[in-house]
């Protein structure tokens, strides 16, 4: 197993630095992204206004090749920069007919960005929301087709490739039946990739004419915040209400009865003003992968060996309240998640060892990273021993 920790010297070969067991909550940073940072800043001070001009010609263009390429897309123009997914939300419900509720299909099992939003939206009166329960998961994808092909009203279907409290992985079979079940082409279907870009092979051409995808860089990316991105399809959303005046940078001509001006692509979908320095870290990261040999099918084989290596070891110990949501490897993301009474108890635990996991309610998850080698997983099981589990 190749050992990878000293290009993550700054975050965890410092002295006193944690275990870290929680890459699907907020990466390590490698340290090609400080040198990044400081590229930006140089960049900044040198060229001054003119900084824009070698962010939109040339760094903007890097990053969407980098997450084209890692998504099996044709055309890197589709890919949209924001600095957070909720921003990315909030232009698409802009976006939604005006005048009536708003149907929306969704899961019980969504992000915090969309889970609230929608929640205090409905509050106002302004969305009616269906959301189908993940569990039993073996039935999952079947009860969310029948319900997309039952609603040819439905305006918004929004749900998560991989799901962020158990790790549940939908395969791309699934994500295809559910797809084609939508009956009505108007309807826009927004894939939530937080938790499979870069943490597992992901082709996205089967859907990318029909499909919304956004992601970012805080996780497996290891950009970091400020970072996050869509692929939006043609044909839909044409012209967000909430829309910023970088969204006109690219148009061909003022349209000829005075309307506003949209670029094209994922241009649409931009803002205004922000802060780019992720793009930086994004592209020097993408850029030390090629370097070291890395891409999402070597880092999802080294962090499964991980996680068969740690349930071999906790197989012989004795965990009694523990149980694994998803036995199959296939299934799962970049992390483990067990459902314990006590998962809050051993995340406190844990962290004051000095080793980091999370928790979700009763859900217990433990995250695995191209970061880690298997002398970890043994410091990992000693720090369980020592708590009552």
């Amino acid at each position: 197993m190749r050992d990878l920790k000293h290009h993550f010297r700054h975050a965890l070969g410092r002295e006193g630095a944690p275990l870290h067991f929680a890459a699907h909550s907020h990466h390590p940073w490698p340290d090609v992204t400080r040198d990044a940072q400081l590229e930006y800043w140089d960049v900044s001070a040198r060229l001054l206004d003119g900084k824009w001009g070698q962010i939109f010609e040339h760094v903007i263009p890097e990053a969407q090749g980098h997450v084209a390429h890692h998504l099996g897309l044709s055309d890197p123009g589709t890919i949209c920069f924001s600095s957070n997914t909720h921003d990315f939300l909030l232009r698409i419900l802009s976006s939604m007919p005006t005048g009536r509720v708003l149907r929306i299909l969704s899961t019980d099992s969504e992000f915090h960005s969309f889970t609230r939003q929608a929640a205090r939206l409905e509050e106002e009166g302004l969305v009616e929301v269906t959301r189908i329960p993940v569990a039993p998961f073996d039935s999952f994808a079947t009860r969310f087709a029948e319900a997309a092909a039952s609603r040819p009203d439905g305006d918004l279907v929004w749900l998560s490739h991989v799901f962020f409290n158990t790790g549940q992985v939908l395969s791309g079979e699934a994500l295809q039946s559910i797809v084609a079940a939508v009956p009505r082409r108007e309807t826009v279907i927004v894939l939530d990739g937080y938790h499979s870009f870069m943490a597992m092979p992901v082709n996205l051409a089967p859907l990318a004419s029909r499909v919304f995808y956004l992601s970012g860089g805080y996780k497996y990316a290891m950009a970091g915040e400020g970072v996050c991105f869509m692929h939006c399809p043609d044909g839909y959303i044409p012209r967000p209400r909430a829309t910023g005046w970088y969204a006109e940078f690219g148009a061909l001509e003022k349209p000829r009865d005075g309307s506003v001006a949209y670029g094209p692509g994922g241009s649409r979908f931009l803002g205004a003003t922000f802060d780019p320095s992720g793009l930086y870290r994004l592209n020097a990261v993408m850029r030390w992968l090629d370097e070291i040999r890395q891409d999402c099918t070597t880092m999802t084989a080294h962090c499964t060996a991980l996680q068969q290596q740690f349930l071999a070891r906790l197989a012989t110990s004795p965990h009694p309240t523990w149980k694994l949501i998803e036995p199959d490897p296939a299934r799962r993301g970049r992390f483990l998640a067990f459902r314990t009474p006590k998962a809050p108890a051993i995340d406190e635990g844990l962290k004051a060892r000095r080793v980091i996991v999370d928790h979700r309610g009763d859900i217990l998850r433990i995250g695995f990273g191209l970061y880690q080698v298997e002398s970890d997983l043994d410091h990992l099981v000693g720090a369980l021993a020592s708590l009552e589990t």
